[in-house]
């Protein structure tokens, strides 16, 4: 399989698992899945079906609770990461420890805006690191019995905890990610797990610089794609993310694929399918949409 054919792959459709990130469902139904309504991306989706009676819901939640306490705000994530390996050695996924500190710094530059965008307010840093030899967890898929084995044999800390898992995950995917709404129905689960060539220095190019992890996080703290939506008003519910027709791949610059409506497409930012090398962005409207989320549904 390509590298660009990974990229098409990933996130696959996992309508049946709560909170697991997948494709599925069309456009108008409020479903985030790579396609637009006159054509189909072969999308890689980054978040599971939420229905436009959901997106409403969780916007009206989020309106009606109180800030976050800045002295929340500013306590980092702590990051429990999981090395899922088929035996020892980087081929067979056992990662170092430099890879996993390397990752760390992306996401704390790229939530810090230090990488262009806009500050978040959100930080990380390594908390502990376990390494789990197992054949069968290595190739892991969404909503499969070995995530779940996995995920309730590993998983650590409480809702602003994150647990991402590494490993040479199935299907062609890239990563997968839960949103913080799903976090108290279904604990054990929550998480984000990516590819282990997708760590910075990996060797997953052009997705070797560790963004699939900011991607994946940004689901994890709350964030849809750019594209969610298509070419409507309401899009990514965040109002400084231009409407985008479909996910966008490479770096084509100056795209505008929503041409009536204002602002070419932001095809800069963490939340589309670009390159890593074009990703360099959240915006302020993205930061306030997480730090609402993590307030509402992973407050400590």
């Amino acid at each position: 399989m390509t590298i660009r054919s990974v990229r098409v792959a990933f996130f696959v459709s996992v309508v049946a698992t709560v909170g697991a990130a997948g494709c599925g469902g069309e456009v108008d139904q409020g479903v985030d899945n790579g396609t637009s309504p006159d054509s189909y991306t072969g999308g890689k989706c980054g978040a599971r079906p939420v229905a436009l009676e959901e997106q409403q819901a969780i916007d009206a939640y989020l309106a009606s609770q109180p800030a976050l306490q800045s002295s929340e705000a500013s306590t980092p994530i702590n990051v429990y990461f999981h090395v899922i390996n088929n035996g020892s050695g980087l081929a067979n996924g056992d990662v170092p420890e430099s890879q996993l500190d390397a990752q760390i710094k992306v996401l704390n530059d790229a939530y810090a805006g230090k990488t262009g965008g806009a500050a978040t307010g959100i930080s990380f840093v390594k908390k502990a690191v376990d390494h789990t030899t197992n054949k069968t967890w290595y190739t892991v898929t969404p909503g499969t019995s070995a995530e779940k084995a996995m995920k309730t044999a590993l998983r650590k800390g409480g809702a602003r905890d994150l647990n991402l898992y590494t490993a040479n995950i199935g299907q062609g995917l890239l990563g997968w990610a839960t949103f913080p709404q799903d976090y108290a129905g279904n604990k054990s689960m929550d998480g984000v797990v990516i590819l282990y060539s997708s760590l910075p220095g990996g060797s997953a190019a052009p997705y070797d610089e560790g963004d699939t992890g900011t991607h994946e996080v940004g689901h994890w703290v709350g964030l849809y794609h750019t594209f969610q939506g298509g070419c409507t008003a309401t899009g990514d519910q965040v109002s400084d993310t231009p409407a985008e027709k479909s996910a966008t791949f490479g770096c084509p610059t100056g795209q505008d694929s929503c041409p009536k409506l204002a602002g070419v497409d932001p095809i800069h930012n963490f939340m589309d399918y670009t390159d890593d090398s074009c990703m360099n962005q959240f915006t302020a409207g993205q930061a306030t949409r997480s730090s609402g989320m993590m307030a509402s549904y992973r407050a400590k």
